[in-house]
């Protein structure tokens, strides 16, 4: 690499030194004036020196290359080079980073502030070794840096960033084992009641004094949607009931698959509790895969058939308030429930008693027994507790100066 311009310049003025210092020895001591600009013979060699010092420190530290370090970028998914350096003392205007393959020639890739101390090259290929170098803007070769170390850029198969994520869903999961283990092992737990939940008899009952049937609604998702599986978990509940009290069910599809996973909840349920004979087919209908079509329908089904009791449990969206304004109009008992929030108001409004949110999944565990949702149910609510613990330690801890519960759990 070529000598930098300020290292020239310090060794031409050591040279001229050096030649003075000579040339004042070889002056014959005869021909040798008491003294040169003032100075003794004797101490002439002692200026030069001094001289030569000074010629040394004239340049400033920041005329000298700078190193930069380039190292490949933690936690990324590769094709990232991260750069840094110590800004020097009086920094040019702006930065020109150039960057070259491992002994190939330097392309210009970005300009940065001449404050700057870092930089991230997103546009290096992964195992392809790359130098850097930062150029002065405008041109002084005496404010450029050295050329970093050969970095090559590499996948990460690790985000360290996400660690808080990793601890979380594995107390999670820890908890999940354990508490399924202790269901299987017939633990009982008390849950919160859940109004809407008790409420399902009391409609079913209240149909029967009436001699009016249920309407059973599962929502307008196919069956690979998770709020139709936990309808068909309630539906399974709300057969078994109508079939001990003899009540007539309805139960109104909008897809060939849910309508065949509901046929077979209700058949079961009917067989459960010894009734399989009342079980009829038609019982369980598929009408239509169209959205408001099936609302249409669905909402015929009431006026004709005015039913005591309506079960809107499932996944919901713009029909939502068009089926309860219905049930509302014939004068059903209304219990609906739904995880999607946007429909929530419509419910709440319209219904007497609505599952909101997670409470609809809850229900779900609840009214399977099953080991597994239940043991999930426990651990799930112990993780909630522990989180709010979190903030509530994280939020103390802040007030005294101290962020570092804060700055572990942060999200990027």
């Amino acid at each position: 690499m070529e000598e930098s311009h300020s290292r020239v310049e310090v060794r031409r003025r050591t040279r001229m030194c050096r030649a003075l210092h000579r040339s004042a020895a070889l002056i014959p001591l005869r021909h040798r004036p008491a003294s040169l600009f003032g100075l003794r013979p004797g101490r002439l060699a002692w200026a030069a020196a001094l001289l030569t010092a000074a010629a040394l420190t004239v340049i400033p530290p920041a005329a000298f290359p700078f190193p930069i370090q380039a190292t490949d970028t933690v936690s990324d998914g590769g094709g990232s080079v991260s750069l840094e350096w110590s800004a020097p003392a009086a920094p040019p205007a702006s930065w020109l980073v150039v960057r070259r393959e491992r002994g190939g020639t330097f392309a210009p890739l970005d300009t940065l502030e001449g404050t700057a101390t870092s930089y991230t090259d997103t546009a290096a290929q992964n195992g392809v070794a790359y130098e850097y170098r930062l150029v002065a803007q405008p041109l002084d070769p005496s404010m450029d840096s050295e050329i970093s170390p050969a970095t090559e850029a590499h996948v990460n198969w690790f985000d360290r960033s996400k660690l808080n994520v990793l601890v979380v869903v594995g107390i999670f999961c820890l908890l999940l084992f354990f508490y399924i283990r202790q269901s299987e092992g017939g633990v009982k737990w008390q849950f919160r009641t859940i109004p809407g939940l008790a409420a399902i008899e009391e409609a079913v009952g209240r149909a029967t004094e009436m001699g009016k049937g249920v309407l059973y609604v599962p929502g307008v998702q196919d069956i690979d949607d998770i709020q139709t599986i936990a309808s068909m978990i309630l539906l399974g509940r709300v057969a078994r009931t109508t079939a001990k009290y003899e009540t007539d069910l309805m139960v109104p599809t909008n897809s060939p698959g849910v309508f065949t996973v509901a046929e077979e909840v209700v058949k079961s349920a009917y067989a459960d509790v010894g009734r399989a004979d009342a079980y009829r087919s038609d019982q369980v209908r598929y009408l239509t895969s169209e959205q408001f079509a099936y609302v249409a329908a669905v909402n015929g089904l009431m006026l004709r058939e005015r039913p005591a009791a309506n079960l809107l449990l499932g996944a919901f969206f713009a029909e939502s308030l068009l089926l309860a304004e219905t049930g509302h109009a014939v004068g059903a008992i209304q219990i609906a429930g739904t995880a999607n929030v946007h429909q929530m108001p419509f419910f709440v409004v319209a219904c007497d008693y609505t599952l909101i949110g997670e409470e609809y999944f809850a229900a779900s565990a609840l009214l399977s027994n099953d080991a597994r949702l239940l043991g999930s149910l426990k651990a799930s609510d112990i993780v909630k507790i522990l989180l709010i613990s979190v903030i509530l330690a994280g939020s103390v801890l802040m007030s005294f100066g101290h962020s570092w519960l804060g700055d572990f759990f942060a999200t990027q």
